[in-house]
């Protein structure tokens, strides 16, 4: 298990400064945040911190303003969506370093809440440069990284700042490092992973990392088309990266000495146009797609084979739709094995762990993303994390 300090570890902190790493990178529309997941997300720290008496503040990224002020990526837009969030007051503070800095934090008491701006109007920020991660640190007493979504960087105020103050990792990042220990840590067999997308080439390190380390290989999407040309099957004019071909080869070859069973779909959904419930739509077997149809979604024999597969599995990691899951009736595929292991980990059989934007959405649009044991928000941090590279976040905590 990794090991890595909590907030369970802190002793009193009363009157202490807190340096809290969040990701407050909202969508937002005239001028209104679209959608609060992360900031809810950031709840259960913030508001245990604070109920402890220390003075929270949170360092924050917003947007790719490069180093440069920008009024329109100030975090100033975002403090007062917080503030309703959180229930509580927020005080927003013009810098995340130095004396203006300095100035507005020792005006502020035990359970104070504020958002320093934006760090990356400071160069150093992605540079991780020592001199910004000291001008952070001296802000504060203790430091906790509760962004998750930004831990595969190791930027001053993700990695930098950790050499400098105590360091904690805060109730969401530690809820979603031990749901991913949980996933291909240190599993329970057998595993089973859902890789889907449109492109291999996005996903090669992924299935590189994973034939090693799961007992089944579920590829679907786009993906499913190049492993199936690969060999030797015509996909008529569906999404394929033919140029992948031994790329694709050499992967299930080292399936079949790892003893991994990678599942490729025997029957397919085509159409001649992708567009919502075309008349030419056809349900046929992988060696019946005809040269101007194309591959739209994993066929229901399919899916019922790769539901009872998961059935004797005890964990299962998700990333990727296994259709164009936008368009009806290509979602049918995700939705139907999406419920499948969402009712399995309901009855208690099944650990599963999902992640990736896509996914989310598939999960959500399923209407099972709340029954899956873990969904990560995180995109990049949770698909490095597939490819089994280290997150500079996750071991500066781990020092």
């Amino acid at each position: 298990m990794t090991h890595f300090k909590t907030l369970d570890d802190l002793g009193d902190i009363s009157g202490k400064r807190a340096l809290v790493r969040v990701d407050l990178n909202v969508p937002m529309a005239d001028g209104a945040v679209t959608d609060d997941t992360r900031l809810r997300a950031t709840l259960p720290t913030v508001t245990e911190l604070a109920d402890r008496g220390a003075i929270v503040l949170l360092l924050a990224h917003f947007g790719r303003p490069n180093g440069v002020q920008r009024p329109d990526m100030s975090l100033s837009l975002v403090t007062r969506a917080y503030g309703e969030v959180l229930g509580r007051p927020v005080r927003f503070i013009e810098d995340c370093q130095g004396e203006g800095a300095q100035a507005a934090v020792a005006t502020m008491g035990p359970s104070d809440i504020g958002i320093l701006e934006n760090t990356r109007f400071h160069p150093g920020e992605e540079k991780n440069d020592p001199a910004l991660a000291t001008a952070m640190a001296e802000l504060g007493d203790f430091y906790v990284n509760d962004a998750f979504s930004a831990a595969h960087r190791a930027h001053a105020s993700t990695e930098g700042i950790t050499h400098l103050l105590p360091s904690y990792a805060g109730r969401a990042m530690e809820k979603e490092l031990n749901a991913l220990e949980a996933a291909l840590g240190n599993p329970e067999r057998p595993v089973a992973a859902v890789v889907g997308g449109a492109k291999v080439s996005t996903k090669l390190d992924v299935l590189q990392n994973l034939v090693a380390k799961v007992d089944h290989l579920i590829i679907g999407g786009g993906m499913a088309n190049t492993f199936l040309a690969a060999r030797g099957i015509d996909v008529g004019k569906s999404l394929c990266e033919h140029d992948l071909k031994d790329t694709a080869l050499a992967i299930l070859d080292a399936a079949d000495r790892a003893n991994c069973t990678v599942h490729l779909p025997y029957d397919v959904v085509v159409a001649k146009e992708f567009a919502a419930n075309p008349p030419s739509l056809r349900i046929v077997n992988v060696h019946e797609v005809a040269a101007d149809e194309m591959i739209l979604d994993v066929g229901p024999a399919a899916v019922e084979a790769l539901a009872d597969a998961l059935k004797t599995c005890r964990t299962l990691v998700w990333n990727g739709p296994l259709g164009a899951f936008e368009t009806v009736p290509f979602d049918r595929a995700t939705v139907q094995l999406a419920q499948t292991a969402a009712a399995l980990t309901q009855g208690g059989s099944l650990v599963s762990v999902a992640g990736g934007g896509d996914t989310v959405a598939a999960l959500n649009h399923a209407g099972v993303a709340d029954d899956f044991t873990f969904v990560s928000t995180a995109g990049g941090a949770f698909l490095e994390w597939m490819e089994g590279k280290e997150l500079p976040g996750v071991a500066a905590l781990e020092r």
